[in-house]
């Protein structure tokens, strides 16, 4: 006569039991993912007609290269119009902002991706690495360089798709008060331009200083510096941005990963780490969608 009682008893253990499992799954994956930031900083190579492979060819191939890593944020250097308008319509989960060095669509962009589900722009300029920065344009050189940056807002999706206060436009969605910054830069390439590159160090450093005008509270926001800076660690550009391996001058950034033979970096300050890092040899049977290869850097937005 016992049987059937100890028949529910064992019924209500198991489901106690399988309660506390979902509840213990759904408290591991209840952490925002708003929290990891997916970084990408990449040389398209000019649509040039003598380089091989045609951009016709390269194109397709970049595509399915950020599609498989899925960057939250991509900084790109040397697309022309034709080529940052076609990523574009390639891929319309991003926004783009950005213009040429030379001002309007004219030239090469210095171009920031992001995505529209995961951020809301606040602030977007530009700026040239000239002795007028303010003139798009300017420069010592025949091909002058800029910078383009832009404030970012990040977007908080509601737990359990419970519609947001605010504000009610964004479908449910609301912007976190986290804000971060992402600078995007091509440098000077050549020999005789050591000078230009430095100077340039120095100008893009006092103007993520100069961020903090906003604050205190600004100088703990994350700011991401990426491009391509044409000199290696270790040179005197580099150390403008980053200083020896023993600093601890709070407004310098830090390297995602020190190679000593890269030029393409993401650098970065605030209230971040460093989760994974990787140079992206991503080919098809041997071609290559650029002449550099991508740096793909994942952060964690650390608790302030």
């Amino acid at each position: 006569m016992q049987k059937p009682l100890k028949i529910v008893c064992l019924f209500f253990f198991i489901h106690i039991v399988s309660v506390n499992i979902v509840s213990a799954q759904t408290n591991v994956q209840a952490k925002p993912d708003n929290h990891v930031l997916k970084l990408m900083t990449y040389n398209l190579k000019f649509a040039s007609p003598t380089y091989e492979p045609s951009w016709e060819v390269r194109r397709e191939m970049q595509v399915d290269m950020i599609r498989k890593y899925n960057p939250d944020i991509i900084g790109t250097q040397e697309g022309l119009k034709e080529q940052v308008d076609y990523l574009m319509e390639q891929l319309p989960e991003y926004v783009v902002v950005g213009e040429g060095r030379k001002g309007g669509d004219d030239d090469e962009h210095m171009a920031i991706f992001f995505k529209r589900d995961k951020f809301r722009l606040r602030e977007m300029q530009s700026f040239q690495l000239s002795k007028t920065p303010e003139i798009i344009g300017s420069g010592p050189n025949v091909n002058p360089r800029m910078v383009t940056w832009a404030r970012l807002a990040l977007i908080q999706r509601p737990p359990n798709g419970e519609s947001g206060p605010y504000p009610q436009n964004y479908r449910g969605h609301w912007e976190n008060s986290q804000e971060i910054y992402v600078f995007n830069t091509h440098y000077f390439n050549g020999r005789k331009d050591s000078l230009a590159r430095l100077n340039a160090s120095k100008l893009i450093l006092e103007r993520v200083n100069d961020l903090n005008r906003f604050g205190a509270w600004a100088a703990e926001r994350p700011v991401f510096l990426m491009g391509d800076f044409n000199c290696r660690p270790g040179s005197a550009p580099y150390k403008v941005l980053v200083g020896d391996n023993n600093t601890t001058n709070s407004e310098l950034l830090k390297n995602s990963f020190e190679d000593p033979k890269e030029i393409d970096w993401i650098l970065y300050k605030g209230s971040v780490k460093v989760l994974n890092y990787e140079e992206v040899d991503y080919n098809v049977e041997g071609d290559y969608p650029s002449d550099h290869k991508p740096i793909y850097v994942e952060f964690e937005i650390l608790d302030r």
